[in-house]
């Protein structure tokens, strides 16, 4: 997820004059509920490692360390305060309290997956911490996932960007990068559909009977 005012040659020039630091608290933010480029600062230290101005290795401990930490500030405001602040925005949508319900227990149901995978998914990697906290996910059960999560998808991004930009350019590896995430979410939002869907029908051809 990118904005305008934080250009690609923005994030670059931020990578270049604070390094490491720039990976981690990009990612950290943006981990925290911020939406914030942090995926993509991550693609642009990893690029970078690869053209040999930065270390591969700081840069992917830069991206678990920033990914975890701001996952769980994003978990314990969601945990401490969240829940009052999306019943506010759900009537701001005309959503009842008992819709928001269902749907908070139905990330309960799945927040492992979510937590682990979520970062791999455009818009769940800003909300999956926040959304943890929310539907009081056990702490210790959020840190295992969390940390593990962070690790692949920042092993699987910085070595992307890592290999890649000794071929490619940047600006192709963020698209790539996007496309996929965009991909992934359009795959999420299909498989949570399709039962409510089925459930929807049953319901009508029932009530028919």
């Amino acid at each position: 997820m990118s904005f305008e005012f934080f250009s690609l040659d923005t994030l670059q020039e931020l990578a270049r004059l604070y390094g490491y630091w720039a990976v981690f608290v990009g990612i950290a933010i943006e981990n925290m509920g911020i939406p914030l480029p942090g995926e993509t600062i991550v693609i642009v230290g990893g690029f970078l490692a690869g053209s040999g101005e930065l270390n591969y290795w700081w840069v992917l401990g830069s991206a678990i360390a920033g990914a975890v930490l701001g996952d769980n500030f994003g978990y314990w405001v969601g945990r401490f305060g969240g829940w009052q602040l999306l019943v506010k925005i759900g009537r701001f949508f005309r959503l009842q309290e008992q819709q928001l319900e269902q749907a908070k227990d139905r990330y309960s149901k799945n927040a492992v997956q979510a937590v682990f995978w979520g970062r791999f998914v455009t818009l769940l990697r800003i909300f999956a911490g926040p959304l943890a906290g929310i539907t009081q996910m056990p702490y210790r059960q959020f840190l295992l996932c969390n940390f593990g999560g962070a690790a692949v998808w920042s092993t699987t991004i910085v070595s992307i960007a890592f290999f890649l930009g000794k071929a490619v350019s940047l600006e192709q590896i963020v698209s790539w990068v996007t496309q996929l995430g965009v991909v992934t979410l359009l795959f999420v939002i299909v498989l949570l559909c399709v039962p409510l869907i089925w459930e929807y029908g049953y319901k009508k051809l029932f009530a028919k009977d």
